[in-house]
């Protein structure tokens, strides 16, 4: 394991515009790999009556994730922005380690229906939880990884 942590301590990932983690990432590393040690997944735990599916709901992800994000010194902060040059509207996540380390992810959520608070609403909630499973490498029983949902059977 000591090998391991002392490789880990200089990987730099390709930056590209703006910073995307910090430059030294071993001790959050560490903590994420205990993290997700702790955690298989998370259950579905919602209907969506529009499209008869299961999903998790960003308030059971949070009250799973934090006690164990703050067993291993972790914690989330979540944002979105609008950008005029794109027209699009981003949702954030950033994992923060207590020694001040970090990684960002950031997710481009399209905007429907009639574009008011209610839709960018539901796409920065949609956004959130997304940005929440992934930065964390969480699973979720019954998700659909594979897209067959988005597949129809032609004979």
């Amino acid at each position: 394991m000591e090998e391991n942590q002392e490789s880990l301590g200089s990987f730099v990932p390709e930056r590209r515009n703006q910073e995307w983690s910090s430059r030294d990432l071993k001790e959050l590393i560490v903590s994420l790999v205990k993290f997700q040690g702790e955690l298989a997944s998370i259950k579905q735990d919602k209907i969506n009556p529009f499209f008869n599916s299961k999903y998790v709901d960003i308030n059971t992800i949070l009250t799973t994730i934090r006690p164990l994000l703050a067993k291993n010194s972790l914690a989330v902060s979540q944002g979105n922005r609008y950008c005029t040059k794109t027209n699009g509207f981003y949702v954030t996540s950033k994992l923060l380690h207590t020694s001040g380390q970090w990684i960002q992810s950031e997710v481009r959520m399209p905007i429907g229906g009639k574009k008011d608070a209610h839709a960018v609403g539901g796409a920065c909630t949609y956004g959130r939880r997304y940005g929440l499973l992934g930065i964390l490498g969480i699973s979720v029983d019954g998700d659909d990884d594979d897209g067959n949902s988005n597949v129809r059977n032609v004979k």
